[in-house]
């Protein structure tokens, strides 16, 4: 009998958890970076892999720029990405199954990304024919970057749930951590192009091995 997750929620980051977004994320910064006369190497773009735009900007261009210029550079970037992204959205493999097996099994299911509006709109819609999100959070809720837990607790209370009735889907060290100091139980899913440890409760290969029975006894544990 599968698991009734009634009362359980389930907070899905959103680059590298529902969408591959690794390759148009470096191909968007080299973009830039071409644009400004930089260049932007894969070894560089892979150490900056799920940090905050301005953290990035700083790290691939330089220190020292103001906060208007960072945010044209950080606007940019994002329209770039946007464009390449925004006719075939590059779902990562078995999303649609575990987001349709989760509701079905009666999970509240929300986004927790730090990215742009925007840019979680598009995802979100590209999923909108498997399921309609409880709560969605994006950059503009929130005034901390993980580690912190902002995002992450700003998912749970829209929700309506407590942290320990929520399990977080993460691929980064930093939001496992932000997950872990919210208080709720983590699920990774392993990247083959990051070879940073994960510490996580659970850790998967794909989400095509997120079941209800996982969630169920990560809730339960926790609890």
């Amino acid at each position: 009998m599968r698991a009734d997750l009634h009362g359980i929620g389930v907070i899905f980051d959103m680059d590298g958890v529902l969408v591959d977004s690794f390759e148009p994320h470096r191909r968007s910064w080299q973009l830039l970076g071409q644009e400004i006369g930089r260049t932007v190497s894969d070894d560089q773009f892979a150490a900056t892999f799920g940090r905050r735009s301005r953290e990035i900007i700083e790290i691939l261009f330089g220190p020292g720029r103001g906060e208007e210029e960072i945010r044209r550079l950080d606007d940019r970037k994002e329209e770039l990405y946007r464009g390449l992204i925004r006719d075939c959205v590059p779902l990562m493999p078995g999303v649609e199954g575990a987001l349709r097996t989760l509701r079905a099994a009666g999970a509240r299911l929300a986004v927790g990304s730090s990215g742009p509006r925007e840019n979680v709109a598009i995802v979100v819609e590209a999923l909108a024919e498997v399921c309609r999100f409880d709560a969605v959070v994006c950059g503009v809720d929130v005034t901390r970057g993980k580690p912190d837990p902002q995002v992450f607790q700003i998912a749970a209370a829209r929700l309506g749930l407590p942290p320990s009735a929520c399990v977080v889907a993460e691929d980064a060290p930093v939001g496992l951590e932000a997950a872990h100091r919210a208080g709720m139980s983590t699920i990774a899913l392993r990247d083959a192009r990051n070879s940073a440890p994960l510490r996580a409760d659970a850790v998967l290969e794909t989400l095509e091995a997120l079941s209800p029975e996982l969630v169920r006894g990560l809730v339960r544990r926790l609890g």
